[in-house]
């Protein structure tokens, strides 16, 4: 089995920058591809990145140009850097993965069936 833990949420004011951290421990072999989603209470949940395991990445058309996601394979750790925040920024980012491979290009959270468990980034004024 895989279990991803994130870290390094908080709060910063708009215009600052935050990195997201998402370590992957256990069976992460056939880990390929992996995503960052963000959820705001009474909404539902928004994917923001993805990358595979060849380095190739999707953006939503929301954070392009201002978020970054990269993998480090050795470490099994998932980056998402976040540059230029807005206060709409604001939610609960969870890391995901589907052990297994498949096409990865933004694919939606119900492809995903291991999941982090949140951290919050909160933006204000």
């Amino acid at each position: 089995q895989v279990q991803l833990v994130e870290s390094g949420g908080g709060s910063v004011q708009a215009g600052g920058s935050l990195r997201l951290s998402c370590a992957a421990s256990g069976y992460t072999y056939n880990i390929n591809c992996m995503g960052w989603f963000r959820q705001v209470p009474g909404k539902e949940r928004e994917g923001v990145a993805s990358i595979d395991n060849s380095g190739t990445t999707a953006y939503a058309a929301s954070v392009k140009g201002r978020f970054t996601i990269s993998k480090d394979n050795v470490k099994n750790t998932l980056y998402l850097q976040m540059n230029s925040l807005k206060i709409e920024d604001t939610a609960i980012y969870s890391c995901a993965t589907r052990p297994g491979g498949g096409y990865c290009h933004l694919p939606p959270a119900g492809w995903f069936n291991v999941w982090g468990q949140g951290t919050q980034v909160t933006v204000s004024s």
